[in-house]
């Protein structure tokens, strides 16, 4: 019974710390200096949107260079990881927003910015053709985009009204209770 022990054991120690084919590494859209820039942009709303919008462009552009180079299994790789990434930082940016949209934070001015970046995103999301190396990662970006081009739209309209009506707290981070 005791070499059965022991094999049951190491079934057991195998199973817990071999990694299932089906999990995946995290990835990380963000290098470590754009994080840092993040991180130090701190409360700054304005500050945080531009630069999610100038990361998730620089990632638009990897995407659009890709796109027109020949079709191998490498290139579909890497689109798959772009694409994943782009959408990562899309729904970081849709949550950094919901945020911003809370406290009352003037974020037009970034706003305006983004409303036009996702107008070239769309251009070059509905320009890449479907394969299927990536295919799943193009729908969910397109979807992410979707919503957080309507959110920023919708934002910005929000925005422009509330600020229209309340123009003493025009520019600011944040709502502070009276």
């Amino acid at each position: 019974m005791r070499p059965m022990r022991c094999f049951a054991a190491f079934v057991i120690c195998l199973l817990v710390l071999a990694p299932l084919p089906a999990q995946k590494q995290k990835r990380e859209p963000l290098t470590e200096k754009e994080t840092e820039q993040i991180a130090e942009a701190g409360i700054d709303p304005n500050a945080r949107v531009e630069l999610y919008t100038k990361f998730i462009n620089e990632h638009a552009d990897s995407i659009k260079s890709l796109s027109s180079r020949a079709h191998s299994v490498a290139r579909s790789s890497r689109l798959n990881d772009v694409l994943e990434d782009f959408t990562a930082l899309m729904d970081e940016l849709g949550t950094n927003l919901d945020v911003f949209s809370d406290r009352k934070a003037d974020v037009r001015k970034s706003l305006k910015a983004l409303t036009e970046a996702t107008a070239r995103w769309q251009g070059i999301l509905r320009s890449l053709p479907g394969e299927p190396g990536f295919d799943l990662a193009r729908k969910e970006a397109i979807e992410s985009h979707t919503e957080l081009a309507d959110q920023a739209t919708r934002m910005l309209k929000e925005q422009t009204d509330y600020f229209n009506l309340h123009k003493d707290e025009a520019g600011q981070d944040r709502v502070e209770p009276k």
